[in-house]
């Protein structure tokens, strides 16, 4: 029986019972969250609930606002001065939450810093990889010098955040330990909200920052809960327990809608829910049994019957209940890089099923489809509709789907010939995606990091990589633009759809939805 995690029982008969009437809201923004971070520490784990939290706690030298457009965060301006060097004019009377000046040296540890730390899960250091040296000019100029021509360094940097160089000190290499800052220990920033606790499976709190340079924060306290289970979450919406909630859950989201006491936002996100295709493995494939011995997933033909064979405008409107946008790219236009011209590819059964045919399976083969069941939105019932669409065109499907931490094991380990999983573009630009995920594997270029099904393509490496010594906008976009198509026309993997974000709040408040999926407590606002 197909796994339906995202129906919530509890939530419906609340939701029935319409919102309880509930204290006039205080000064205190208390926020569902679906994720509890792994760690407070800012440079441990690229991760989304992290980050977020670490975007509220500190800043970076560049800000990326509701849409991922770079703003000024804590440089102030910034520019190229040769093909190799950048220099950031970093802003001026900036204090730290502890009240010690904010200047260069702080920006050099905390570039420094994310090489250093341990046992990290998913490092930042893919975003200062390309610094070479750093340059203090003075106290508030620095100048990067980076290894080769490197038009991403902007974007790269608006993800790194900037702790205190002296609040952070300590007699290991990395400063304070991870372990240490999540206690607390040195959690200085000049973020809008400052650390004041966290309790593990229960509370963050944090409170407003009343010297922050970009202006008073909206809450004077935010206390963040974790709650990853969807019906307890929209209950405590509804029953006042907390204000607002991450991610509520797609089966509710029509009765929320008509809920005169809740308000929803959303957004498009960067989020690419994808299935990537194991065309390297030859003479076998895991889970392809009945296939001769060969692997029918390095044709090109039987990739596009697969992609065909589903129907992607059925599982938005049916599965996602209007939270997913089909998509033939890597990312929504008009982010850096699409193509207005990107279409999904046709549903189209019969003419899959012909060209399964033509590549030599005209009564096709078994395969096994992996998915977690508790990663992206309603991911196992995407991966059952898929499943049973390609067994339509005769490509019997089996699902395995399990908890996120054993899929992205499995799937690291190729244990998967098929597999189906999402990808937030955290610099909102097409390089992001195609280095990661059809980029040929080479970790010392830093390429195809999750690009499990090891695609490669020389000819499309050769145009990204001059896309990213491009430093000239408009040529680097064009480049980028024939990169994504050659990859897409190859079908380098399966793109699906690209994930709607919703956030629910109580009457009264309303949120500034965001295109990277982060939920920000400065985002909230009084209507």
């Amino acid at each position: 029986m197909m796994m339906m995690r995202w129906k919530t029982l509890t939530a419906a008969v609340a939701l029935s019972a319409g919102l309880m009437a509930g204290p006039v809201l205080a000064q205190e923004l208390k926020i569902g969250l679906s994720a509890e971070p792994s760690a407070l520490d800012p440079h441990y784990h690229n991760l989304g609930p992290n980050n977020q939290i670490a975007y509220t706690i500190f800043d970076t030298l560049i800000l990326q606002d509701e849409n991922q457009k770079l703003v000024p965060g804590l440089a102030e301006s910034w520019k190229p001065i040769n093909e190799t060097t950048w220099e950031f004019k970093l802003r001026k009377g900036v204090k730290f939450h502890d009240g010690t000046p904010f200047n260069a040296a702080d920006v050099v540890f905390s570039i420094n810093r994310p090489a250093k730390v341990p046992n990290s899960p998913s490092s930042m250091i893919i975003f200062t990889r390309s610094i070479a040296e750093m340059k203090v000019v003075d106290d508030y100029t620095i100048h990067f010098v980076t290894k080769a021509p490197y038009p991403l360094l902007p974007t790269d940097l608006s993800r790194v955040a900037i702790m205190s160089a002296e609040a952070a000190k300590s007699g290991v290499a990395e400063g304070m330990t991870t372990e240490a800052l999540s206690k607390g220990e040195g959690l200085v920033g000049t973020g809008p909200y400052k650390y004041v606790e966290w309790v593990r499976g229960n509370r963050l709190v944090v409170e407003a920052n009343k010297t922050y340079w970009g202006g008073k924060p909206n809450w004077e306290k935010v206390t963040y809960r974790p709650m990853s289970n969807d019906a307890a979450r929209v209950a405590a919406l509804l029953s006042g327990d907390v204000d607002m909630v991450e991610n509520p859950p797609p089966a509710d989201l029509k009765k929320l809608r008509a809920n005169p006491n809740v308000k929803i936002s959303q957004a498009v996100s960067n989020r690419l829910i994808y299935i990537h295709l194991d065309s390297f493995s030859d003479p076998t494939t895991v889970g392809i049994p009945d296939a001769n011995g060969k692997n029918p997933l390095k044709d090109v033909r039987v990739r596009k019957a697969l992609s065909m064979a589903i129907n992607r405008q059925a599982i938005a409107d049916r599965v996602m209940e209007g939270l997913g946008q089909p998509t033939g790219d890597f990312l929504p236009y008009p982010m850096f890089g699409t193509r207005k011209d990107a279409k999904p590819d046709k549903y189209d059964p019969d003419q899959a099923k012909k060209l399964l045919a033509e590549a030599g399976y005209p009564n096709g083969f078994s395969i096994t489809l992996g998915t977690p069941n508790d990663r992206y939105i309603n991911d196992a019932e995407i991966s059952q509709a898929v499943a049973s669409q390609w067994t339509r065109i005769g490509v019997k499907t089996k699902v395995e789907a399990v908890t996120k931490t054993v899929f992205f094991k499995n799937r690291d380990s190729h244990a998967y010939s098929a597999y189906l999983a999402g990808w937030g573009a955290g610099t909102g630009e097409m390089s992001d995606p195609l280095r990661a995920l059809v980029a040929t594997p080479n970790k010392d270029k830093g390429m195809g990091t999750t690009n499990k099904g090891r695609y490669s393509n020389p000819k499309m490496d050769a145009v990204l990589e001059e896309a990213l010594k491009t430093v000239d906008d408009t040529k680097r976009e064009a480049l980028l633009q024939q990169a994504s198509k050659m990859a897409l026309d190859d079908q380098a993997l399966i793109p699906i759809h690209i994930e709607v974000t919703p956030w629910a709040t109580r009457k009264g408040l309303s949120y500034k939805a965001r295109a990277d999926q982060y939920t920000f407590a400065n985002g909230v606002t009084r209507n």
